[in-house]
């Protein structure tokens, strides 16, 4: 392979995205040679035409990767440091974070935040900080509910670390910077064995409530425009009035997104609780196209519609047009819900001043008005349930053992990528006269065979062309009753009893 020729095809594919402009190819061919510690150029071997140039880098960078292997310019060749490098060879084309600040606010201004907000996320998936080629790998249903269409995805797309650079890092001196992986330093940081390289990576300023905060949208997308809102300031996450504030204020200046967070309490959190930030995004989730079954109102708040989701989980949702009156409301819902026990329902607000009750709340527009669901949550465990109450129970850990977070909690199931090659073979085993047999005896499919073999039992229908297809409806099922699990009043009579119950203290 010609490392030039390659060179020159990702400059050609910089140029055809508008990465770049014909005033910068000498800077940039410059800088590629920098990163690949080369001094010389040969242009007799150059002549790609723009045209021919794919949609995505993925195959270029490959070449040059492959190339840097064979010529030691990797430390290892593995995807660990793989990625260090086509990351930084990908950071020499993306423009300074105050011009693609400015362009953002600029079609902000002349054509609208969504189209805003449509060129921020061209822009990261054209400079591959979202690697499209690995989310394509993810995969992606819906199953019908008693709820309704949940959606279903396995996660194919992260890649797991290499043995190569766990063990490179017991030799690296540690670092505490950036902080975490949310702080605004890690924009253009050039990586380590232990953190991400971040070069062709910008966020954009969004100011909340007097605060500063980011926008910018996650490196691995569960949805689209998935987008992560954080605070400029390193402090942990706090359900609060003024957090439900800063989510109003968000929806507000971004109308065609929805946002939330995850609850601020370990167990029903569902990721980084210590760096203050939101999740968001344009995508209709399940949750949201979720009726009222159940209405009431509060007394000086008649401006807000309020209710309960027919949802697994306990969610009630305000309505209505005056953020400020629905931040008060949902504050008053937050503190009244902090401190309130129901042992009949194992609901208990705190042990020897340790806190159970939370929220995640969940925010989006509804044509003038704003939307705010309180999704209702506590992190006790007991003897029976170690891990959580209200947390997937033991029967359903062979599709779901991990914390219910903001996402699952919508309605969209993020599933390990083991999954993928377990179902497979438990679609095969099902097809064979001895397939509980075979379920049980297999280490991979021993954990799904109860399941497996009521499936069987329910579907005499099961083919080699349908059994995938209803594996993945089963799996839904599965999903519903993990998110009945996390739902602090059941949605039995007696659950439904005691949410009204709470109901009437409230409102």
């Amino acid at each position: 392979m010609n490392i030039y020729s390659a060179l020159d095809q990702l400059i050609q594919y910089g140029l055809k995205k508008k990465l770049i402009e014909k005033w910068d190819v000498d800077f940039v061919r410059n800088q590629l040679l920098q990163a690949l510690d080369l001094e010389d150029w040969d242009a007799d071997t150059t002549s790609t035409e723009t045209d021919s140039i794919e949609e995505s880098p993925v195959h270029i960078l490959a070449n040059i990767l492959d190339w840097a292997a064979e010529n030691g310019k990797l430390e290892h060749n593995t995807v660990t440091f793989r990625d260090l490098l086509d990351t930084k060879l990908m950071g020499t084309f993306i423009a300074r974070p105050s011009t693609i600040i400015r362009n953002f606010y600029s079609i902000y201004k002349e054509e609208g935040p969504q189209k805003a907000t449509e060129y921020f996320y061209q822009l990261a998936k054209d400079s591959h900080y979202i690697r499209t080629d690995r989310i394509a790998k993810n995969e992606h249903w819906f199953s019908a509910t008693p709820y309704g269409d949940v959606e279903i995805t396995i996660n194919l797309s992260k890649p797991e670390k290499d043995p190569v650079a766990i063990s490179a890092e017991r030799t690296k001196k540690t670092s505490s910077y950036p902080k975490c992986l949310l702080c605004k330093e890690n924009m253009g940081y050039s990586g380590r064995v232990d953190h991400p390289a971040r070069q062709n990576h910008r966020i954009i300023p969004v100011e909340l409530e007097g605060e500063q905060w980011y926008l910018q949208y996650s490196p691995y997308v569960y949805y689209n425009e998935h987008a992560i809102v954080f605070s400029g300031e390193h402090v942990p996450m706090k359900i609060s009035k003024h957090g439900f504030s800063r989510l109003l204020a968000f929806v507000e200046q971004f109308p065609h997104y929805f946002v939330g967070s995850n609850a601020d309490l370990p167990i029903v959190g569902g990721s980084i609780l210590s760096h203050d930030h939101f999740q968001g995004g344009n995508h209709i989730f399940p949750m949201a196209k979720a009726e009222m079954e159940y209405t009431f109102s509060f007394g000086g708040y008649e401006g807000v519609e309020a209710g309960i989701v027919r949802w697994p989980m306990s969610v009630i949702r305000l309505r209505g047009k005056d953020r400020q009156q629905i931040a008060e409301l949902a504050d008053y819902v937050l503190k009244r819900w902090q401190n309130y026990s129901d042992p009949t329902v194992d609901i208990i607000a705190a042990t020897e001043g340790v806190p159970h009750n939370t929220i995640t709340p969940i925010v989006r527009r509804s044509g003038e008005d704003y939307e705010f669901d309180l999704v209702l949550r506590n992190n006790r465990t007991n003897e029976r349930h170690p891990l959580g109450i209200f947390h997937p129970h033991d029967e359903v850990h062979h599709i779901k053992k991990e914390n219910i977070g903001l996402i699952e909690v919508m309605g969209l199931a993020v599933l390990p990528g083991r999954l993928k090659d377990e179902l497979q073979r438990v679609g095969e085993y099902l097809l064979q006269p001895n397939y509980e047999e075979k379920l049980r005896a297999d280490q991979v499919t021993e954990k799904h065979a109860n399941w497996a073999c009521q499936i069987k039992t329910n579907h005499s229908e099961l083919t080699q062309d349908n059994v995938q297809a209803i594996l993945q409806e089963e799996v839904g099922h599965v999903f519903s009753t993990v998110l009945e699990h996390a739902g602090v009043f059941k949605r039995t009579q007696a659950g439904k009893q005691a949410f009204q119950k709470f109901i009437h203290t409230i409102a």
